[in-house]
């Protein structure tokens, strides 16, 4: 799903940016320019960090387990 349409990015991405270490809003401005345009998908990019991280530690336990 399209989190950032200026930018043109997705979920997904988001999802790989958190697995290639971007750890908070700026990495994912950085890496991927999110909310640089217009800035309306800010809040839906932070709730898609949150998960993708929580997935990611969800995801690391089960490896270790």
């Amino acid at each position: 799903m399209y989190i950032c349409v200026c930018q043109a990015v997705t979920d997904g991405q988001i999802a790989q940016a958190v697995a290639n270490g971007a750890k908070n809003l700026r990495d994912l401005r950085r890496d991927l320019e999110v909310g640089s345009a217009c800035g309306r998908c800010m809040s839906s990019a932070i709730k898609c960090l949150r998960s993708a991280k929580s997935e990611a530690r969800q995801a690391g336990n089960s490896v270790a387990a």
